[in-house]
């Protein structure tokens, strides 16, 4: 819901809301802040969430605020903080007027405090009276790492209670606050979907691979891997089990992104995707082929670098296996969803979509034009016709992880429809 006339509208911070989509568009977040180390890191996924389009009203703790002024975090967000609990019981208005709490970075004794059903400040109190009143609660959990190995007791019965856990990311001697980006990313996708996908296998296959002519020259395409890379993280944020079988990669920098998923392989040559792909395939319920192999290798491999020399250079190229094939072959249940990106656009993209549908036994294939600007390979940004076995089309445009949450919500019907749940 939009706040009301009370909550700063005439302050320069909203602006920048919805620069990186509209997920959070017209949500209304409590971020609870407590005392970690880590509580400057706050400030930044506030502004996070703002530019997915959230309201964020910002909760400081006692010891939160005694690290970092409140006033700091009103610049940030365009809205007051709240520091105590008082006669105006703002943690029961916030409650009931934001969409979601989420408490980041939550120390130990936060935790404790929650699980234990406390309300020992104005941030406990706020996560006690949202999970009261079914809310979803969302914990990012920073602290010293034997401190953390302690709290998976307490991150169960959270769990338990309905409250949502963010795995911290282990380096060194601290369990840190995860990278920026994957925590707002993380908020959004379990605001809007929860753990829809949990108890299921997701198998996805991402970026291109490489062929190799001679020992420093190749044969691929310009496939950064973002788009496969997108559906693992939001599979895996939705509570699947994700396993990614990804090539060289040139996106997704962000700080232990791969310690979110079961697991991450990483390869080169499309022979090598392959095998990893088959490994991984058996009990999958859905499989996203939307890595770009290289549909050529040379016939032969050169040794050392073949020198420069005038009348050119005569290449004989060979297939290469197809993953997707085989692994629809090794495992036919489940979902299957290809992938195709051709340089056309309309009725001549959905007949392509059409005949690898046909030819590779896909459930749907998602296609996408690289003409057209801003989808395709190397951007951000996507836009894909989904085109299942049934002749239904659906369309999807806007950032690869918000093109990546309709993908999912197709395969998700598509495999009630097949198992009969629909």
């Amino acid at each position: 819901m939009e706040p009301g006339a009370d909550w700063g509208l005439g302050h320069p911070s909203p602006v920048i809301r919805g620069e990186l989509g509209y997920g959070l568009w017209r949500r209304c977040i409590a971020l609870g802040v407590t005392g970690s180390a880590a509580v400057y890191r706050s400030l930044d996924l506030a502004r996070a969430l703002m530019r997915l389009g959230a309201w964020v009203r910002p909760v400081l703790s006692r010891s939160a605020a005694e690290l970092v002024s409140p006033r700091l975090f009103e610049w940030a967000t365009g809205l007051p903080a709240v520091t105590e609990v008082t006669g105006a019981i703002e943690h029961v208005a916030l409650a009931r007027r934001c969409d979601a709490v989420l408490v980041a970075p939550a120390t130990m004794d936060t935790l404790a405090s929650i699980a234990a059903g406390r309300a020992d400040d104005a941030v406990s109190a706020l996560a006690q009276e949202a999970l009261g009143l079914g809310k979803p609660v969302l914990l990012v959990p920073a602290m010293h790492e034997g401190m953390w190995r302690r709290s998976r007791r307490l991150v169960e019965e959270l769990e338990e209670a309905g409250a949502y856990v963010m795995k911290p990311r282990l380096e060194g001697s601290q369990a840190k606050f995860p990278d920026t980006w994957l925590a707002a990313w993380w908020a959004e996708s379990v605001i809007l979907r929860g753990r829809d996908l949990a108890g299921e296998r997701v198998v996805v296959t991402a970026g291109p691979t490489w062929e190799w002519l001679d020992d420093v020259r190749l044969v691929t395409n310009p496939s950064s891997g973002l788009m496969g890379v997108s559906l693992a993280l939001e599979a895996a944020w939705r509570g699947a089990e994700v396993h990614l079988v990804h090539g060289p990669l040139r996106c997704c920098h962000w700080s232990g992104w791969r310690s979110y998923l079961a697991s991450a392989a990483s390869v080169t040559t499309t022979e090598e995707m392959l095998e990893e792909t088959l490994r991984r395939i058996k009990g999958a319920s859905m499989a996203f082929y939307a890595a770009a192999v290289a549909d050529y290798r040379p016939s032969r491999r050169l040794r050392g670098k073949v020198p420069t020399v005038s009348g050119g250079l005569e290449v004989t190229l060979e297939p290469t296996p197809k993953v997707a094939e085989a692994a629809v072959k090794a495992w036919p249940h489940g979902i299957h969803v290809g992938f195709t990106a051709e340089p056309l656009t309309g009725e001549e993209l959905l007949a392509r979509a059409a005949e690898k549908l046909k030819r590779y036994g896909f459930d749907a294939v998602a296609a996408n034009s690289t003409v057209e600007r801003g989808s395709g390979f190397g951007v951000e940004t996507n836009h894909v016709y989904l085109l299942d076995k049934r002749g239904r089309v659906l369309e999807a445009r806007g950032y690869k992880r918000e093109v990546a949450r309709i993908l999912l919500d197709a395969a998700r019907r598509l495999l009630a429809e097949k198992r009969g749940d629909a």
